[in-house]
C-alpha cells in the first residue's frame, strides 16, 4: 500500500508550445536551468533522451554523478527516470514529467515525484523534503524560460 505522502506532484498551464517545453525536459543539459530543487549542478550534452531504456548523467550540487535511466517516454508527451549511483541499480525513486499541449502555444504541465519504492532509509529525509512547493518552482522556472522565447 503506498502512502500517499510519497507521491508529491504539481501541475500547471504553461504558454508555450508543448513540443518546445518537451525538449527542454528531454535534453538533460538543459535541466540544471530551470531545477526547481537546486540539486543539479550539470548534465554533459549530448544525451537527449528518446526511448525507454536509455540511460544520461547528472552531476548533483553535491558532487555526485547519477545515471538515471529512463523507464517511461512517449516523445512530446511523457518522460520519467529512475536515478542511481553509478553502475548500481535505481533508488527506487521516479522523477515523471508530462506534457499536455491545450492549444498551440498552451500546455499542462505535470511534475510528479515518486519515492514510494524508495528502500534506502538514509534518504527518506531528503526525499520528504521534495515537496510539491519544490516540484511547482521547476514548472516556474520551465514556463520562465519557454514563455519567453
Amino acid at each position: 500500500m503506498t502512502d500517499d505522502t510519497q507521491v508529491v506532484q504539481a501541475s500547471r498551464i504553461i504558454n508555450a508550445p508543448a513540443a518546445r517545453i518537451f525538449e527542454l525536459i528531454a535534453d538533460p543539459a538543459q535541466q540544471p536551468s530551470w531545477d526547481g530543487n537546486d540539486n543539479l549542478v550539470e548534465a554533459p550534452g549530448g544525451q537527449r533522451v528518446r526511448a525507454v531504456g536509455d540511460m544520461f548523467t547528472m552531476t548533483t550540487t553535491k558532487g555526485n554523478v547519477r545515471e538515471n535511466h529512463v523507464v517511461e517516454f512517449t516523445e512530446g508527451r511523457l518522460i520519467a527516470w529512475a536515478p542511481a549511483e553509478t553502475g548500481k541499480p535505481p533508488f527506487g525513486h521516479l522523477w515523471r514529467w508530462e506534457v499536455e499541449p491545450l492549444g498551440d502555444n498552451e500546455s499542462r504541465v505535470t511534475h510528479t515525484y515518486d519515492w514510494s519504492r524508495l528502500t534506502d532509509e538514509s534518504r527518506f529525509p531528503r526525499a520528504r523534503a521534495t515537496t510539491s512547493a519544490s516540484l511547482a518552482a521547476s514548472l516556474d522556472r520551465l514556463a520562465g524560460i519557454t514563455e519567453t522565447r
